[in-house]
């Protein structure tokens, strides 16, 4: 049947998408929704669907496609073991603010309740994960429901949404009535709120401005950057936020993250003036909410984010509004600059504080990763992106590797390991013209592996950056401040990396020595393709400036 003269719910289902400019669609396919994989056949060269080798991959594919675009990535997965393995996904989309679809092929509607081959309960199941979870019940309604779905997704601070797909809905009769789109419209920041917020930087003697939190666009982080130039502000991004600002600009001074340094520590708690835009205020970022101080926040943090309920849950604030990241930017730039700068001793300060920790640091083994992370960033184009999931190889990257334009950034702020293999893919997908890194610990490379294949297939231009120590490295640390000695549950003992990126058509080579690895990232960045390169490192090198014995 033609793609533009639907007649049932999958065709329909499917039309909308393409209305919607959906970029790709990501799955692992399954019996449960036949009809909707009939249905993209016909839209496959408007809509491809890349097919996946596990469902956590492909929904997290789908989210790093929403944080790339700002619009909801798309996935198709199956019932019970589908949708469970895809929930990191949601979850990672839930805490990062991602705008994320995942269509789930459902049992038939006569069979619910019936503890049915793998039947699950969706809106049970995930109500709390998800912004929204519904299970369409009659095929005229999923025109409504999609449109609904998208609008959800983005709302003010976005997150996932799930569509439960019944499989005998899907081939019902349905016409193509389209539900009209409507308009979000963009809030207005207050004019009295910008002129206070402005009054009381131009008394502040030791502001700080705190960006963080979604949904940002390139206009956004344009404006706020002209912002912070114009008023000489320092600017601290929050945990895996860091290309909201070029890290080179003089006004960028560090990343709250885990691993926060002590003079940045300071600043924070010595500011007299907070200007977080976006930003939650989160667990990481104030060490487990240990970094301000209630009392002081109360007089000093102005906070600006996209969701109410943001809005003095951790810290109250001696200013608030819900606004998104973009308006407030943009409202803020409209203040132009100060006639005096009181602070500018301070700002270069941070700056100088933030520029020391870009120097190599000593490490027990023959590869050091703070001089090969640096040795990546002289290399890549700035346009470059750049994946990771979670563990501590990251803090290498994160502490050592520059960010210098939006949208170059594609981690996990809910701390999920296996993101980065899949987010690179969706990257180099949606992005062919841009150089893509993956880098990720043997532990979290290993939870994602099975989708080197995808990447294979579609000969994607990925470069994998294997940091393999042999233990999930986070965990040992914490295992030997409160256990000494008593390493358990926590060694890894792993494949080749180099034979197994070859088994799956990759050109691959380890590394086992700093001097080695420029010329060996500078042939890989010159082939075309995916490429592997296995970085082996010392587990004592646990994270920067801190050794295990």
């Amino acid at each position: 049947m033609p793609a533009d003269t639907p007649t049932n719910a999958a065709q329909v289902l499917v039309q909308r998408l393409v209305e919607l400019q959906v970029p790709l669609a990501f799955a692992v396919a399954g019996e449960s929704f036949l009809a909707v994989l009939d249905a993209l056949y016909e839209v496959r060269e408007r809509l491809p669907l890349i097919t996946c080798r596990h469902e956590a991959n492909a929904a997290n594919m789908a989210e790093a496609v929403g944080k790339l675009t700002g619009r909801p990535g798309v996935c198709f997965v199956t019932r019970g073991p589908g949708i469970t393995h895809a929930s990191v996904a949601l979850h990672t989309a839930a805490q990062d603010g991602t705008p994320l679809i995942a269509f789930v092929g459902q049992v038939d509607r006569q069979n619910r309740g019936r503890e049915a081959f793998q039947e699950i309960d969706l809106v049970r199941t995930f109500g709390h994960l998800a912004k929204w979870s519904v299970e369409v019940d009659r095929a005229g309604d999923i025109d409504a429901i999609v449109v609904r779905a998208f609008a959800v997704a983005q709302d003010r601070r976005p997150g996932p949404v799930i569509v439960g797909l019944p499989e005998d809905l899907l081939d019902e009769p349905c016409s193509a009535r389209l539900t009209p789109v409507v308009p979000v419209a963009e809030e207005v920041v207050p004019a009295e709120l910008v002129d206070e917020i402005g009054r009381r930087l131009r008394v502040s003697q030791r502001p700080l401005l705190w960006l963080g939190g979604s949904p940002w666009t390139p206009a956004g982080a344009h404006a706020i950057r002209e912002f912070a130039l114009a008023w000489n502000l320092p600017v601290v991004t929050g945990f895996r936020r860091r290309d909201l600002i070029p890290n080179d600009d003089p006004a960028y001074v560090g990343e709250l993250g885990f691993a926060v340094r002590t003079p940045l520590l300071d600043a924070l708690r010595s500011a007299d003036l907070i200007l977080a835009v976006g930003a939650e205020l989160g667990d990481v970022e104030t060490g487990g909410y240990t970094r301000l101080d209630p009392l002081q926040t109360a007089a000093t943090l102005i906070h600006l984010a996209p969701r109410t309920a943001d809005l003095g849950r951790v810290y109250p604030a001696a200013l608030a509004g819900p606004v998104s990241p973009d308006q407030a930017a943009a409202a803020l730039r409209s203040l132009g600059g100060p006639t005096a700068c009181q602070w500018a001793g301070w700002t270069s300060a941070l700056r100088r504080g933030y520029e020391a920790t870009l120097l190599p640091v000593p490490v027990a083994g023959a590869v050091n990763p703070s001089e090969v992370f640096a040795e990546l960033r002289r290399q890549l184009p700035d346009d470059a992106i750049v994946t990771n999931g979670a563990g501590n190889y990251a803090a290498w990257l994160h502490r050592f590797f520059e960010h210098r334009q939006f949208g170059t950034q594609l981690a996990p702020r809910s701390g999920a390991m296996g993101y980065g293999v899949p987010a690179a893919i969706a990257a180099a997908l949606l992005k062919p013209d841009r150089t893509v890194v993956c880098v990720a610990g043997d532990g979290c490379f290993t939870m994602a592996l099975s989708d080197l294949a995808t990447a294979a297939a579609h000969q994607l231009n990925i470069l994998f950056i294997v940091v393999n120590n042999g233990s999930y490295g986070t965990i040992r640390m914490h295992q030997e401040a409160r256990y000494p000695g008593r390493v358990h549950g926590t060694a890894l003992r792993n494949p080749n990396f180099v034979e197994l990126a070859t088994a799956c058509g990759i050109r691959a080579v380890r590394i086992d020595s700093t001097a080695a690895f420029a010329e060996a990232l500078r042939s890989a960045l010159a082939s075309p393709g995916p490429r592997l390169i296995e970085l082996v490192t010392d587990v004592r090198d646990i994270a920067p400036e801190k050794m295990l014995a």
